[in-house]
């Protein structure tokens, strides 16, 4: 007699379990990632109340409140790492300032008070729990962000938050809308309502996986979780062997960091290597592309290169220099970013002393036919004994 076991599942009965199954997960993580944002978002107010209420105790304003950012900042970053610059408390004092208490629902301060006693003395916006303040804001902490800081009038972040909220607008899809000028074109238009029906469908771009919005650097940031992962496979492969292979070349490159986070106005990025060149004392970066190269690759590579020449050099050092490869299928291209250099003596030097771009190419090349050769073979590669 067959185990039971062994009994073939109905095909329909198990595709109907598994689509449950698979919708149950991805409800689960979006709630926790939307769970993780309001709380981190709550926080953030409280943090910005309480920046505010040091200021205004200070008797010079503009100069304590610089004095405490900073001094906030080092403290704080030293105790739980990323996330607490200079610039992110001051989006948590902006979030206060623009959400005061007086904007905060009455039901939710309502509902910590009637839950937690208080002294006669203590007024409600001091006692209400971080729980109940998480629903004051539905949005994702990055949401408030972008209404903070790219929207230029009250009426015009209104417009949008209402929006995100009615049409459930990923950040993506608010970053978009922003960028179109959706709240000008909305009121110059005559069919406002037809103009409203459009802007609320998503696009193919807008959507973020529940995945993706764990991964948000703000939530990382939050969680104190680190963030140094690759897209691909492949891209794993090739920046290894291009920082094995660099470092091979001589004691000229010495490794500072792989997959360097940075964030430029309200926008991150990673440089995929980053190496500091001993004679030329310069940063070296690397940025690391599966696909053609083309104008905008070029134009990113010179904003790190300002980022880090303003953020990253340190006294003494020369202007750091940017290195774009493209693995393309058919071959691979390796080109510096050298037009921001002072002057031409300079770049002479760099030109001369930097590996050559072709050199760099070739391994390349050369590392990503070798590594599709193995992974192609290995799904139909079998061994004595594989077989049960």
């Amino acid at each position: 007699m067959k185990p039971t076991n062994d009994i073939p599942l109905p095909e329909g009965d198990y595709r109907n379990t598994l689509g449950d199954v698979v919708a149950l997960l991805e409800q689960g993580r979006q709630a926790a990632a939307r769970s993780v944002n309001t709380l981190m978002t709550a926080t953030y107010w409280q943090i910005g109340r309480r920046i505010v209420e040091s200021e205004q105790a200070g008797k010079n304003r503009a100069t304590y409140g610089h004095a405490l950012l900073q001094r906030l900042s080092a403290d704080l970053t030293t105790r739980f790492g990323r996330g607490f610059g200079v610039d992110n408390l001051e989006l948590m004092r902006l979030l206060f300032q623009n959400y005061p208490p007086a904007v905060i629902s009455e039901s939710v301060i309502g509902k910590s008070v009637a839950n937690t006693p208080a002294k006669k003395s203590e007024s409600p916006i001091r006692i209400f729990s971080l729980q109940h303040l998480a629903e004051a804001f539905p949005l994702s902490w990055t949401h408030y962000v972008y209404l903070l800081r790219r929207t230029r009038s009250p009426e015009e972040r209104r417009f949008y938050e209402a929006e995100a909220l009615r049409g459930g607008w990923s950040v993506r899809q608010l970053g978009r809308q922003i960028d179109s000028q959706f709240y000008t074109r909305t009121l110059m238009s005559q069919n406002k309502r037809a103009m409203l029906e459009k802007g609320s469908i998503a696009q193919r771009g807008d959507i973020v996986t529940p995945e993706e919005a764990i991964k948000d650097p703000y939530v990382l940031e939050f969680l104190d979780l680190k963030d140094e992962y690759s897209e691909t496979q492949l891209e794993e492969a090739l920046i290894h062997r291009l920082e094995d292979f660099l470092l091979e070349l001589g004691s000229d490159f010495a490794f500072v960091g792989r997959q360097r986070r940075l964030r430029i106005g309200d926008s991150w990025f990673r440089v995929d290597l980053l190496f500091f060149h001993r004679r030329l004392r310069c940063l070296v970066i690397i940025d690391l592309k599966l696909t053609e190269l083309n104008h905008a690759d070029v134009g990113q590579m010179h904003m790190y290169c300002n980022y880090a020449k303003d953020q990253w050099t340190l006294p003494g050092e020369n202007p750091p220099v940017g290195l774009i490869l493209c693995a393309r299928t058919n071959t691979a291209v390796a080109r510096y970013a050298l037009e921001g250099l002072p002057n031409k003596v300079l770049a002479a030097e760099y030109h001369m002393v930097l590996p050559d771009e072709e050199l760099l190419a070739r391994e390349l090349a050369r590392t990503r036919r070798e590594w599709e050769a193995r992974h192609t073979a290995r799904p139909n590669s079998h061994r004595v004994g594989d077989e049960e």
